[in-house]
């Protein structure tokens, strides 16, 4: 038998004791796995999804809820805002661009959008089959879309009250039709089902005439008390009930996403929007920044934890090691007999404690992975921003020396014993 097959054979003896240190290993390894995946990917995610937007205009509320339900796309919305605060941004001469969002609705679980080609336009959204929507009930839907749902280009669809795939019923009278396909993006659009704004009017029985219609001024109030803003069934759609007659409710958004022109902008705009009695201001970078150093306190004291597990696992094996090398002196000293070199028998050692790491960290590389997948299976939240286990982060592969480095090290001593057996004395003692 081979020094390398002895090995092999001593951790097999010891079976409890091997399957103890790799489980421990295991469970450092997976741990910082899936803190790498989930801090990785989700910060990615958000830079990619927020890229080109300095400025959320929503309702008054929560700044967070408006940029996740607005940017993101993983919450409910504050409110709608009326159209004139879109008019007044795209007069501001700081302004380059002032896209409106319409929310409320959604297929299958993938939120309806109304908005204009510009919204695409910022994600780099390119066609990989049909063309953007010229009529209302025309809609493009995003990869991630069409591949869940094997909707295809002609296909017709009814709307669902709501922003999940429980939501509070159909549109019936107000069909989708499927006219594009956009390419994959590695962004939120690819979860997202595009339309224009009037459509979203339209299935909510407002009329986009109305906006350009002599009316009174705005009252200032929203219409969150009118049947089509039940929170229950629209979660904030901006629209009312169709029962209503289209020229008596005013045309809303829920949001306007804002690109600044010059610096300028940044200093007064915020500022500006807040002072309106109906409008807030939201800053991607600020929010984005503030989440991620909410969520930073618990990854960090995750690291903490899976870093103690790393070695405890690595002392645990030093124990083994030692305690199993000293049981095993009569042995070392047959080999050596047998014309084994002090050094092989060294590397002999040495190499249980690498094999013990090496195990701990493909399990649980094996297992981070595993967790992340049904994690995302599992959580729409987490799926709808775009988290994935088939992704490998190349700071696993920091993860993995550092394991083999804990086992190389807690092996180090007990086979550094080697050099200093007496032959003739281990042999004499063991009669």
């Amino acid at each position: 038998m081979t020094l390398s097959g002895l090995s092999v054979a001593y951790l097999r003896d010891r079976a409890l004791n091997t399957g103890l240190n790799v489980l421990l290993l295991t469970l450092a390894v997976a741990t910082m796995a899936i803190l790498v995946l989930i801090s990785t990917q989700l910060g990615e995610r958000f830079e990619r999804d927020a890229r080109g937007i300095d400025l959320v205009v929503g309702a008054k509320g929560s700044p967070m809820q408006l940029i996740l339900s607005s940017v993101y796309h993983v919450d409910v919305p504050t409110g709608n805002i009326p159209m004139d605060a879109l008019e007044t941004l795209r007069r501001d001469p700081t302004v380059a661009k002032a896209i409106p969002l319409a929310l409320g609705d959604s297929f299958r679980g993938f939120r309806i959008v109304g908005t204009e080609t510009a919204y695409a336009d910022l994600y780099g959204g390119r066609l990989s089959s049909g063309q953007f929507w010229k009529s209302d009930g025309d809609v493009v839907i995003g990869s991630e879309v069409a591949r869940s749902t094997g909707a295809t280009l002609g296909q017709k669809f009814l709307g669902s009250h709501g922003l999940t795939a429980e939501g509070g019923g159909e549109h019936q009278a107000h069909p989708f039709q499927v006219v594009g396909i956009l390419r994959p993006t590695g962004t939120v659009l690819d979860r997202l089902v595009l339309t224009s704004i009037e459509s979203v009017w339209d299935v909510h029985g407002v009329s986009s005439a109305a906006h350009d219609e002599p009316h009174s001024a705005h009252d200032g109030q929203h219409h969150d008390d009118e049947p089509g803003h039940d929170a229950a069934h629209h979660d904030h759609a901006p629209a009312a009930n169709a029962s209503v007659r289209k020229h008596e409710i005013e045309p809303e958004v829920t949001a306007i996403l804002v690109g600044y022109r010059s610096p300028l902008a940044a200093v007064r705009l915020p500022a500006f929007v807040n002072r309106q009695t109906e409008l807030q201001a939201a800053v991607p970078a600020v929010e984005t920044t503030r989440l991620l150093s909410l969520l930073g306190v618990g990854l960090d004291a995750a690291r903490a934890f899976a870093a103690l597990l790393l070695l405890s696992g690595g002392l645990s094996i030093f124990v083994a090691l030692y305690t199993a090398l000293r049981q095993r002196e009569a042995d070392m000293a047959m080999l050596r007999v047998m014309g084994a070199t002090p050094q092989a028998i060294f590397l002999q050692v040495f190499s249980e404690g690498l094999l013990l790491a090496a195990a701990g960290a493909i399990f649980g590389l094996a297992l981070g992975h595993g967790v992340v997948a049904i994690a995302a299976s599992s959580f729409p939240q987490l799926r709808e921003v775009g988290l994935t286990a088939l992704r490998f982060e190349p700071a696993e592969a920091w993860i993995v020396l550092a394991t083999l480095a804990s086992g190389g090290i807690a092996a180090l001593i007990p086979a550094l014993r080697v050099f200093g057996v007496d032959i003739a004395r281990t042999l004499a003692n063991a009669r």
